[in-house]
C-alpha cells in the first residue's frame, strides 16, 4: 500500500478506538440514536458545505443509482452498525463493545468466500486468531440479561457493518469519496432518527451535560469528518481484509481509554485476549502486504481523503 493508505489506516486504528469512549460519554445524557443522528447529520452538513464552497454545488450532484447505493451503505454502516453500537453501550462496557466488534473481519472473510474469492490461508488464520482473542474475552465475561442483550446487539451491528463495508466496493458509488461520505452520513443519520422515533427516544437539551456536548463534538470532527471518510477511502484503495483489521486494533485503544477515563475494570484475561487480537492483526497485515491488492472499485477511484 501507499504511505497515504497506511496513514489513513493508522487514523482509523487510533481515532475509532477512542470513539467508543466518546459514545459512552455522550449517552450519559443523550439518547444513543438521537446522539448518533446529530453526530452524522452535522458532520454531513459541514462536509457538504466544504465541498460546495471549494468545488461548487455541482460537486454534490450524483445519479439516482449511485445515490441509492450510498444511502444503502450508509444505513448498513451507520444506522444498523454505529447506531446499534451506541445502544449496546447502554448495557455493556465500552471496552467489551469494542472487543466484540472485532468479529467484523471474520464476517468479511465469509462474504468474500461466498462470492467466490478465496482469501489466503494466512489471512484466514489471522482472522481466526484475532477472533479467538475476542472469544476468550466473551467467554470469561460475567453479566446479567442486560449484558447478554448488549452482546447480541453488538454482534448484529458488527454483521451489518461488515455487510456495508463489503457492498461499498461492489456497488456503483459516487466518484468522489467525500461526496460518498456525505450521502452515507445523511442516510445513516436519517435512519437513526426513524429508529429513534420507533423506540420512543426523546431529548431534553437542557439536561445534556457539558461533558456529553464535548464528546459529541469530538465524534463529529474526529470520528466522522476524519476517521469515517478515511475508512470510506480505504475501502476503495486497500485490500478489504486489511482494512478490516481496524476492528482488532480499536479494542486495545478502547479498553485502555475505558480503564483510564471511565474506570472500567481491566483483568489479566482481557490483557491476554488483547495480545491474541494484536497477533491476529500482525498475521493479516503481513499477509495482505505480500498479496496483490484487488483493483479499486470503478466508482471509488484512488483519491486522497481524510475522515
Amino acid at each position: 500500500m501507499s504511505p497515504g493508505a497506511w496513514g489513513a489506516l493508522i487514523i482509523v486504528y487510533i481515532v475509532w478506538g477512542s470513539t467508543y469512549l466518546g459514545i459512552g460519554i455522550v449517552i450519559e445524557t443523550v439518547p444513543p440514536l438521537l446522539g448518533g443522528a446529530i453526530r452524522f447529520l452535522v458532520a454531513a452538513g459541514l462536509l457538504a458545505s466544504y465541498l460546495a464552497l471549494r468545488h461548487g454545488p455541482g460537486a454534490l450532484r450524483v445519479s439516482p443509482r449511485r445515490l441509492g447505493s450510498a444511502a444503502l451503505v450508509g444505513v448498513l454502516l451507520l444506522t444498523a452498525g454505529n447506531g446499534m453500537v451506541a445502544v449496546a453501550e447502554q448495557h455493556i462496557s465500552t471496552g467489551l463493545t469494542a472487543l466484540l466488534v472485532a468479529s467484523v473481519p471474520l464476517w468479511l472473510v465469509v462474504f468474500r468466500a461466498a462470492t467466490g474469492d478465496r482469501p489466503p490461508f494466512a489471512t484466514v488464520a489471522g482472522v481466526l486468531t484475532g477472533f479467538a482473542g475476542v472469544a476468550l474475552l466473551s467467554l470469561l465475561h460475567r453479566g446479567g440479561s442486560g449484558s447478554l442483550l448488549g452482546i447480541v446487539i453488538v454482534l448484529g451491528a458488527s454483521l451489518s457493518w461488515a455487510a456495508g463495508s463489503f457492498l461499498s466496493s461492489r456497488l456503483p458509488m459516487p466518484a468522489n469519496t467525500l461526496v460518498t461520505s456525505v450521502y452515507e452520513m445523511v442516510a445513516g443519520g436519517l435512519g437513526m432518527i426513524v429508529v429513534a422515533a420507533v423506540k420512543g427516544e426523546s431529548m431534553d437539551v437542557a439536561q445534556v451535560s457539558g461533558r456529553s456536548w464535548l464528546a459529541l463534538g469530538y465524534l463529529i470532527v474526529f470520528g466522522s469528518l476524519v476517521a469515517f471518510t478515511s475508512y470510506s477511502w480505504l475501502l476503495g484503495n486497500a485490500p478489504i481484509s486489511l482494512v478490516g483489521t481496524y476492528a482488532y486494533v480499536n479494542p486495545a485503544v478502547a479498553v485502555l481509554l475505558g480503564a483510564l477515563v471511565l474506570s472500567e475494570q481491566v483483568t489479566w484475561p482481557m490483557i491476554l485476549g488483547g495480545a491474541v487480537i494484536i497477533a491476529g492483526v500482525g498475521i493479516v497485515v503481513s499477509t495482505e502486504r505480500r498479496a496483490r491488492p484487488p483493483e479499486p472499485a470503478k466508482s471509488v477511484p484512488a483519491a486522497a481523503a481524510s475522515s
